[in-house]
């Protein structure tokens, strides 16, 4: 969602690369650029003269230690200003049984699966009992697909619904009885196209009922300005307590996303990455903040990889000398837990610089698969020394799969490139042991 930002950004601060001093001149011209980048970011007006003076106050008089060079100076300024503008992380806590969830936002936000992510969030990574309730009577068939989501994916569904008869405010009433049989109960109540008092008026009606211990607002960050208005109208009627983001894995600019946190107060409490069920996560703006100014976020790779098992199911793979292409096959189908390359891509620091060269390439999820698929064509022999992989058995392979024998001559490659790495990792808990230390930096 960042990247135009991102590129802007880094490409204003590489700017500073070879400055001894900052002079005044340089910090008005600098944060005039990046001005120029939050505005073009569809970052809200006032906004951005906040954060820019707050960025000018930080840096004029600013002395410049020896060792810190201007550019590292103002990557500091910067990046404590995102985290400001972007908001503190805040702990997910739902130790209390009978916690009411409820979810609002306009239509075509993707609150429905929002809801339903985050109920399979809580579920599988915080281990709690979730009820799914759906409050949608206007939309057709609203209640039966998150009905599917929920039996698709092990989620407790209140179905005590009579589509004909039941309101929005009715279902609720059944089901805050239910509310004490689980740890979190979350409401997924009916959207529109636009704001009307209509909406608004019931949904207030809802919370009265609920008396829910959070209120999130779904906030689609390609909704640009109309994002800002949005959770204004909701925080006014409703008291809001947090803010999800959905679709931050698009070409969105999400200025606005990000103004809707400034003019609301409410802290981005969740975002998703993607379409499938496991594509959300905890929002930490630091982290945020760091993937902005291409500066990665170890902590969260190495995060979702625990999420995913990965940390522990490499130490299945064979490493250092004995690593092959078993190993090979098992390291790829592991990035694909984590969402393939281009969400393995996205934490690592200095990665927007290469990634046009990385496109070129032609490094990609789809890749991913093709090299899986090429693996699988070869015999145990071949996969156990790819050595013996000579001209004729490549064509084959390649005929087996489908591929071109270039195809095949590239996984080779790749393949001698993370046998290396492999013998880096000899010990898992290095990785962790780094992620610490990236932590402090």
């Amino acid at each position: 969602m960042f990247s135009a930002l991102s590129k802007k950004l880094t490409s204003i601060i590489n700017g500073l690369k070879g400055r001894g001093i900052l002079t005044e001149d340089a910090v008005d011209s600098t944060i005039r650029e990046i001005r120029i980048s939050l505005l073009e970011a569809d970052v809200a007006l006032s906004v951005v003269k906040a954060f820019t003076t707050n960025l000018k106050e930080k840096l004029v008089g600013k002395k410049i230690i020896n060792t810190i060079t201007p550019e590292q100076t103002i990557i500091k300024a910067v990046y404590d200003e995102l985290v400001d503008l972007l908001g503190s992380s805040e702990p997910i806590l739902y130790d209390k049984k009978g916690t009411n969830v409820l979810v609002v936002g306009l239509q075509g936000t993707g609150k429905t699966t929002t809801a339903a992510k985050l109920a399979n969030l809580l579920k599988t990574k915080f281990k709690k009992n979730v009820l799914l309730v759906s409050l949608d009577t206007y939309r057709p068939a609203a209640i039966d697909q998150l009905r599917k989501i929920a039996n698709s994916n092990s989620i407790d569904f209140f179905a005590d619904v009579n589509l004909e008869t039941d309101s929005p405010i009715t279902i609720a009433s059944k089901a805050i009885n239910k509310r004490l049989s689980y740890d979190i109960t979350i409401y997924d109540t009916a959207g529109r196209l636009y704001l009307d008092e209509t909406m608004m008026t019931e949904v207030a009606k809802i919370k009265e009922i609920v008396s829910p211990n959070e209120i999130f607002l779904v906030i689609d960050s390609m909704m640009g300005q109309d994002a800002i208005n949005t959770a204004r109208a909701f925080n006014e009627s409703l008291s809001l307590s947090g803010l999800i983001l959905t679709r931050v894995d698009g070409d969105a600019r999400g200025g606005a996303a990000l103004s809707a946190k400034f003019i609301t107060n409410c802290p981005i409490k969740y975002m998703c990455t993607g379409e499938k069920i496991g594509d959300i996560e905890q929002f930490h703006a630091d982290r945020v903040a760091s993937r902005i100014l291409d500066k990665g976020d170890v902590l969260g790779l190495i995060e979702n990889a625990m999420d995913a098992n990965m940390i522990d199911d490499v130490k299945d793979i064979a490493i250092g000398k004995n690593f092959d292409l078993n190993g090979m096959e098992k390291y790829l189908m592991q990035l694909q837990k984590i969402g393939g390359v281009s969400g393995f891509l996205k934490f690592i620091p200095g990665i927007g610089k290469l990634k046009e060269q990385l496109n070129a390439s032609g490094m990609s999820d789809k890749t991913v698969n093709r090299q899986i698929a090429i693996i699988r064509s070869m015999t145990k022999d071949e996969r156990r020394d790819y050595k013996v992989l000579n001209s004729s058995r490549r064509r084959r392979i390649a005929a087996g799969c489908a591929q071109e024998v270039a195809d095949v001559n590239r996984l080779i490659k790749q393949f001698e490139q993370v046998k290396i790495m492999m013998t880096k990792l000899q010990n898992p808990k290095a990785i962790q042991s780094f992620a610490g230390k990236w932590g402090k930096r």
